[in-house]
């Protein structure tokens, strides 16, 4: 499924969306270039959930656990930028089973962690001009136009059992 963001307050209001149906041992996945949205997305799933704030970037700290106000799972939510590979986040005993976790930078880490999981793509270009697409070597990169505004174009692909029969499903390609 593919969406068109056009601003933070529409990324926050998608990540609410999926924060109403995700639940304990969901697995979500966020892909994309620093200023992408990745945080702003993952705020949205935590008021969806209905857990303590404030849901900021855990890029020092690598996993911030925000506990439910409402009963429901603990958002776990994971920068696994500085990770050096799976055995890393593995070290870090996340609770996968009980709690909906949440993991910016985390592509190619997880492949053994579950058999479900929701892939998040998000896509921006850089400046109001759209000069070129920001990549991962722009992370430690101070510039005025990762604060800008701007639309997103957001994927979610949801792969495995879980997702299966819901329109985030990972549709199968046919072959000629």
């Amino acid at each position: 499924m593919r969406r068109a963001v056009p601003d933070t307050e529409a990324m926050e209001a998608l990540g609410r969306e999926l924060g109403r149906v995700l639940r304990a041992g969901d697995l979500v996945i966020l892909t994309g270039p620093l200023g992408a949205g990745k945080t702003t997305l993952t705020r949205g799933v935590g008021a969806g959930l209905g857990v303590r704030g404030p849901v900021q970037s855990p890029t020092f700290v690598l996993a911030r656990t925000h506990p439910s106000l409402v009963g429901g799972a603990p958002l776990v939510h994971v920068d696994a930028y500085r990770l050096g590979g799976a055995a890393e986040l593995e070290d870090l005993d996340l609770d996968f089973a009980r709690s909906v976790v949440v993991v910016e930078w985390g592509a190619g880490l997880l492949d053994d962690v579950a058999d479900s999981w929701l892939e998040v793509v998000i896509a921006r270009r850089r400046g109001h001009e759209g000069a070129g697409v920001l990549d991962e070597e722009d992370r430690g990169v101070a510039a005025p136009e990762l604060d800008a505004d701007e639309p997103r174009t957001v994927e979610l692909r949801g792969h495995g059992p879980r997702w299966a029969g819901t329109p985030y499903a990972v549709q199968p390609q046919l072959e000629d």
